[in-house]
């Protein structure tokens, strides 16, 4: 008898636990048909300056007595009256209306943009919607600050990533590049952009060259009768195969190419930093910070969170981030798989990290 009550028991639980997934996977399909790509997404803004202070303040609170923590906003106090004092003072004057009439004490603005590169330049679709953000609002005294991290890629993404950046020189801002750890390759290509490089001392720069390779497996095939007949229009329409039997005259077009791809990455980096020897650089080697900057690749040995803090002082400080949202089935999905893998753990009371290979 206890048994059989035990076996019920379990058995209603699996039934629930069934159900449920169907009603959750119904909502999902239901969801994905009313969904029109879910492709929609916002502008995150933060200031820096506030989380700054914000550090500041916390840690000023952890370590000073009462005493100095009221001195120090008296002081604060007062010097934000006499800094708004001034701004009237200078709004009011005729001669200061006449040369400004929008805004005579509007600081300097920086928009830092992040951009962390694969193989695909993938991040290039949200860089492309935070720069034509930026240029919307951004003056001549602004400054563009892009955060960038790649170790390069195919090369059609990573020039479509490099012409998003060159928008940014085309309107006549200032553009400052910032490398904490790598940019080489495609990565560099971007890089090159900006008119000011700076990098950490041990981040990886340049990697001018060019590289390709792939598998062929004609051999193997052929030593068990297998023919690959490969049709084509076009005398290069395809140089080198992974499956077919490449030839000489293939793989001399291949490099060909290979080699004109590299011509067109030196003229690049040599356009955009005239004062490189490209020719001594462009050899496919790498450097570090210490030594990018006696090449001339960068221009200042720094790491960004250095670099933003001073700028602090003088100017505020914005990091722009366009977030897509999550499509409704994305939502009910995560939900899904995490209330599953909870009621899996609590009806066969298994490890959720073991799973049956």
């Amino acid at each position: 008898m206890e048994f059989w009550s035990d076996y019920g028991a379990f058995l209603l639980k699996t039934l629930t636990l069934v159900g449920a997934f169907i009603v959750v996977l119904g909502a999902i399909v239901a969801a994905s048909l009313k969904s029109k790509g879910g492709e929609e997404g916002e502008l995150k803004v933060t200031k820096l300056n506030d989380l700054f202070k914000g550090f500041e303040e916390t840690l000023n609170m952890a370590i000073l007595d009462k005493d100095t923590l009221k001195e120090r906003h008296k002081q604060q106090k007062k010097q934000e009256k006499e800094q708004q004092k001034s701004a009237k003072a200078k709004k009011s004057s005729p001669q200061d209306s006449e040369t400004d009439n929008d805004s005579p004490e509007q600081k300097p603005r920086v928009y830092v943009l992040n951009f962390e590169g694969d193989k695909k330049a993938s991040a290039v679709e949200h860089l492309s919607k935070e720069i034509t953000a930026v240029l919307k609002v951004a003056s001549k005294q602004d400054e563009i600050v892009v955060r960038l991290e790649s170790p390069g890629g195919m090369v059609h993404t990573y020039g479509l990533a490099a012409s998003q950046l060159q928008r940014i020189r085309e309107q006549g801002l200032n553009l400052t590049i910032c490398v904490d750890k790598v940019a080489a390759s495609g990565g560099y290509m971007m890089a090159a952009v900006g008119q000011t490089i700076i990098a950490a001392p041990f981040a990886i720069l340049g990697s001018i060259g060019v590289v390709a390779q792939l598998p062929n497996v004609h051999r193997l095939l052929k030593k068990n009768d297998v023919d690959v007949e490969l049709f084509t229009a076009g005398e290069y329409k395809r140089t080198v195969t992974v499956l077919g039997e490449n030839t000489e005259k293939g793989r001399q077009k291949f490099q060909q190419d290979l080699e004109d791809t590299h011509v067109l990455f030196k003229q690049f980096v040599k356009d955009m930093r005239p004062k490189v020897d490209i020719d001594a650089v462009a050899d496919g080697d790498i450097w570090y910070g210490s030594q990018a900057i006696e090449n001339q690749l960068i221009d200042r040995i720094q790491t960004s969170d250095q670099y933003l803090l001073e700028r602090s002082e003088e100017a505020d400080i914005y990091e722009i981030e366009y977030e897509r949202k999550k499509s409704l089935p994305e939502k009910l999905g995560m939900a899904a798989e995490s209330s599953l893998e909870r009621a899996w753990v609590r009806v066969f009371n298994r490890n959720p990290n073991t799973l049956i290979g």
